[in-house]
């Protein structure tokens, strides 16, 4: 595999985000029947009063994203209808080798105009999500991927899907530029900082890089939020997806009282709360009974650290929906592992001794921007070798003065440590890692090929936060 140093990794998706059109071939791959089609296509959304131009994934008759059903095949074609290159990750997924949709991993950006078509077998339900895995993301390119099982199909209670995101009337290059130093100084560094500088250097942790102008939930801020009709007594299972490039989000529930039942896709033991802990990547379901009596109740995603907000309503036909500001009156804090520590999955992985177990800090420094994983950053990286039918241990120790969302791609892995603890905790695909923490992941290596495996805040990513896991 052709392997591109972080220079050109930034140059690739700068010249992506800005509508360069690369000298990329495309193959299309046919099978029998016809694939559900996804248009990647410029759309207008209104923003703090404003028109927005982003990016949208829907099917041609509007539905935005994908709901499949568990034991079907992934029989999906995206066209991209932009005047630009993409490609879309399958975040959640385990695809086959080549059918991720990470660029040059191995598949090429897909050029404006063209078409690919993606068949694998999809055997587990989840709540997922599909984004771009470029600067691209920013602009919105990203929708919910949701596969049902037959259990949950025939459940009483009520799908709510919200994808949540943030948004910045900037352009990602921009946004980038100012983080790196490169251009524009410091303009894309937001507020909410501990502190600046290389290391950890016993300074407190730095919550948020860039100050967006507006977190938003299925579009829409909380200006005008999305209400969902409920019944009275009802049950709901709130399916949220964080899809921010740079934002983590506490998940608070008001009134009501949730209790999570999955998360990234993976049933776990229902851990009962009012408040949950969203990293980027991260997807919770949560259930919730509603009282008998008519009523509005908001569901809120409060920024980490910080007072801005976003979120919507769920409301009876006679509930009153009342107005919330984006902005709290407190900022809650950094989050956690508090929840995490807690967790059970209920299909967790067979207790074997692991085969293989390696050393993964994460690192960077506020000073140029740089973020490392195991070590080096993206370009002179140290690949990470499996080997097949192995059980592996990654140990994550993170030495930077932010939280970073860890996600590997191609498996669910399992958390099964954290600060050197060790229990049989949830599986997953995104894990949150602190400042000062430790945690500790396993998987079982039985999907051949090389994956992805990074920080999903957007621009750490860009800025080095990622590497290769390599079947040897």
């Amino acid at each position: 595999m052709h392997m591109i140093s972080r220079r050109q990794f930034l140059a690739s998706t700068a010249a992506c985000a800005a509508g360069a059109m690369l000298p990329l071939s495309t193959s299309v791959r046919a099978f029998a029947g016809s694939p559900t089609i996804i248009r990647a296509e410029k759309r207008v959304i209104e923003v703090a009063g404003k028109a927005a131009d982003v990016f949208g994934l829907v099917q041609p008759d509007g539905t935005h994203g994908l709901f499949l059903q568990a034991g079907e095949d992934f029989d999906v074609r995206l066209e991209n209808h932009l005047d630009e290159p993409t490609l879309l990750h399958w975040h959640g997924l385990t695809p086959p080798f080549g059918q991720d949709g990470v660029p040059d991993m191995p598949q090429p950006l897909l050029e404006a105009g063209a078409s690919y078509d993606y068949r694998f077998p999809v055997d587990r339900g989840g709540t997922h999500f599909m984004h771009a895995h470029t600067l691209q993301e920013q602009r919105l390119l990203a929708a919910p991927l949701i596969v049902r099982d037959v259990q949950e199909a025939s459940a009483d209670e009520q799908d709510v899907v919200v994808l949540l995101h943030d948004f910045s009337f900037r352009s990602p290059e921009e946004l980038l530029s100012g983080l790196t130093g490169m251009s524009g100084g410091m303009a894309g560094h937001g507020g909410g900082h501990g502190g600046h500088g290389g290391g950890h250097g016993g300074m407190a942790p730095d919550l948020n890089d860039i100050e967006y102008d507006a977190y938003l939930a299925n579009d829409r801020t909380l200006d005008d939020p999305q209400s969902f009709q409920v019944e009275r007594g009802g049950t709901v299972r709130l399916r949220l997806i964080n899809g921010a490039s740079a934002t983590a989000f506490w998940i608070d529930l008001g009134a009501l009282q949730g209790e999570a039942i999955a998360v990234d896709g993976n049933p776990v033991t229902p851990v009962a709360g009012k408040r949950f802990p969203l990293g980027m990547g991260q997807r919770i379901d949560i259930r919730l009974r509603l009282p008998r009596q008519e009523g509005a109740w908001p569901i809120l995603a409060l920024r980490e650290g910080a007072r801005e907000r976003t979120g919507f309503y769920l409301a009876t036909a006679g509930g009153a929906v009342k107005r919330i500001a984006s902005l709290g009156e407190e900022a809650p804090g950094a989050l956690d592992l508090a929840i995490e520590e807690s967790l059970q999955g209920e299909n967790p992985l067979e207790e074997v001794a692991a085969a293989r177990s390696e050393q993964v800090p994460l690192g960077g420094s506020m000073d140029g921007y740089t973020w490392t994983l195991g070590g080096a950053a993206w370009g002179t990286h140290r690949v990470l070798e499996v080997g097949e039918g192995e059980r592996v241990e990654f140990v994550m120790r993170n030495e930077s003065v932010m939280g970073h969302p860890m996600h590997l791609h191609g498996h669910r892995f399992q958390v099964v440590a954290i600060d050197g603890r060790r229990f049989s905790g949830a599986l997953r695909d995104t894990v949150w890692v602190p400042p000062e923490r430790e945690v500790t992941i396993a998987f079982d290596a039985d999907n051949p090929g090389e994956w992805a495996f990074h920080c999903h805040h957007l621009y750490h990513m860009a800025a080095g936060m990622m590497t290769i896991v390599r079947y040897s």
